[in-house]
């Protein structure tokens, strides 16, 4: 047992993100029988609807599971009351300040897990007295930080000035990744687009063969005048490309972007308007997986590295 198995109680240091409109009961609890953890995604959830999806993954799995709670969630106080309701065991808070909901969930029995682009809100959230942090770097998808900072440059800087469990999220999608990150100092991984392509993820089949049709360079972190967010270069992000070519205001951006973007693309399956939130580790996948396999995959690829790292072309 590492930390955050020890923490989670769960059985491999495999997180499956909370992806909003890709990470409903299916696949969080599909993650979580195979021994991982998996979360989910609240961020695109109605209170109702969140209620449900809970309950669906308690019958579904008497494993351990998480919900992702984003802070810029309209009705985040009806969440935090369902969480508490329902004695979800482990939430991870993204996109705020963590010391907003970290006491009340800790005084709940809750374990908080935050999530951070930069070492600076790695030490705040530890300030705050979360019992892990997830320190997100730039080629991941959907929102991750401004300054770019990249997962092999962030891990090791957070990873020597905070004492709590680390998990590297940003670029992971195979066990030779997994086996890096740790390497540079994480407990665990966590894993985002690689399971957007799995057979349980709620995102729409248009988006996951998008997925493994982008290749490299296919993406592109944007709109950090509003809240940063890595895309697939679909004809919205041209839209949005070249707005900022005509030095387009706050507000015009705003106006370009609209509602409920994110959901026509990834959820009904919109690959022309649709925001298309994916990493940059898309280029790597090429198949559609049970969430099973996924996880299983990683282990093996991981264990064989490892076993790698003994062989001669490491001495020197």
């Amino acid at each position: 047992m590492n930390r955050i198995t020890e923490l989670f109680k769960i059985d491999y240091p495999i997180i499956q993100a909370g992806m909003i409109w890709c990470s409903g009961w299916e696949l969080a609890s599909a993650v979580s029988n195979a021994g991982g953890l998996g979360i989910i995604g609240s961020g695109s959830m109605y209170p109702d609807v969140l209620k449900t999806h809970i309950r669906k993954c308690k019958a579904a799995t008497n494993k351990p599971f998480a919900v992702n709670l984003p802070m810029l969630y309209p009705d985040i106080d009806k969440h935090v009351e369902t969480i508490l309701e329902e004695k979800v065991p482990i939430v991870f808070t993204s996109a705020g300040n963590p010391k907003t909901w970290t006491p009340l969930l800790k005084e709940n029995g809750v374990t908080v897990v935050h999530v951070v682009s930069s070492l600076k809100f790695a030490l705040k959230s530890e300030a705050a007295g979360v019992d892990a942090v997830v320190a997100e770097g730039f080629e991941a998808g959907g929102h991750n930080g401004r300054d770019e900072t990249t997962t092999l440059c962030l891990i090791p800087m957070v990873a020597d000035q905070i004492s709590i469990p680390l998990i590297a999220a940003g670029g992971i999608a195979n066990g030779r990744s997994m086996l890096a990150a740790m390497n540079l100092g994480a407990d665990a991984v966590q894993v985002g687009s690689r399971f957007v392509a799995s057979e349980e993820s709620s995102a729409h089949n248009n988006f996951k063969n998008r997925v493994l049709e982008t290749g490299e360079g296919g993406t592109e972190l944007t709109l950090k005048e509003l809240t940063p967010v890595r895309l697939i270069k679909n004809e919205f992000y041209q839209k949005v490309n070249e707005a900022y070519e005509a030095c387009a205001n706050l507000e015009k951006l705003k106006e370009i972007l609209g509602r409920g973007r994110a959901k026509k693309g990834m959820f009904e399956g919109d690959m022309i308007e649709g925001e298309l939130e994916i990493g940059q580790v898309s280029a790597y996948i090429d198949q559609v997986k049970p969430a099973a396999q996924i996880l299983d995959d990683m282990l093996n690829e991981y264990r064989v590295a490892k076993e790698e790292m003994t062989s001669s072309k490491f001495d020197f």
